[in-house]
């Protein structure tokens, strides 16, 4: 069981979040598992459970800036950013789990304890820097998980049906991409971390389109 914190620890764990903290307790509480509350520690559920809220509502206004789409697409595409896998794919891009305090074996890690701690920590960075610090983390870390390949979904739809594969106007925007892409007379624009991600997420949208209409 490893409680304390060296300066360097501290550090480390601040620069690979992104954010250096005013009060470094609820940093030292988004990485306390629940596991070490009955030694007397305050563990990260409370911070979970606000980060939670805190990563709704940022999703659901980026979805509704960055994406021309009804209400049911858009529920759809936010599932996907807060889902228990887009969460452990964030968790590991910053590779959060190495700062995490816990007691006892590895067997009290399993279950939701990325996600968790994800959420964790995006509480303490709204608590500490308040919602543009949440936002900025989250532009950094969190992708839309989607098993589906909308890409090749949308152009195995479009192909046979004007017989040219669908057109992507993809470019950097405020600190990730924006992609458009064309087919069939339509046209749907999403945004995305990374230009894979906001491509798809426009081929989901569009494809979207084109079936329900």
């Amino acid at each position: 069981m490893r409680t304390a914190w060296t300066e360097e620890e501290l550090a480390a764990a601040e620069g690979a979040i992104g954010h250096t903290f005013s009060d470094r307790a609820l940093l030292k509480m988004s990485f306390t598992h629940s596991s070490l509350a009955v030694s007397g520690q305050q563990s990260n559920e409370r911070l979970e459970f606000l980060g939670d809220a805190v990563l709704e509502i940022l999703v659901t206004e980026r979805l509704y800036h960055d994406v021309d789409a009804p209400e049911g697409t858009l529920t759809e595409l936010r599932k996907r950013y807060v889902s228990k896998a887009a969460l452990e794919c964030a968790e590991r891009r910053v590779g959060l789990m190495r700062f995490l305090r816990y007691a006892g074996g590895e067997d009290v890690l399993r279950g939701k304890t990325a996600s968790n701690l994800f959420e964790a920590v995006l509480g303490a960075i709204y608590l500490d820097g308040g919602m543009e610090a949440a936002k900025a983390f989250l532009a950094r870390t969190l992708e839309e998980t989607d098993a589906v390949n909308y890409k090749s979904v949308l152009q195995e739809y479009t192909q046979p049906l004007e017989h040219t594969t669908p057109v992507y106007e993809t470019a950097a925007e405020g600190g990730g991409y924006k992609s458009t892409v064309r087919a069939l007379g339509r046209e749907a624009s999403a945004a995305g971390a990374s230009k894979k991600a906001a491509e798809s997420a426009a081929a989901k949208i569009l494809y979207g389109i084109l079936t329900q209409t």
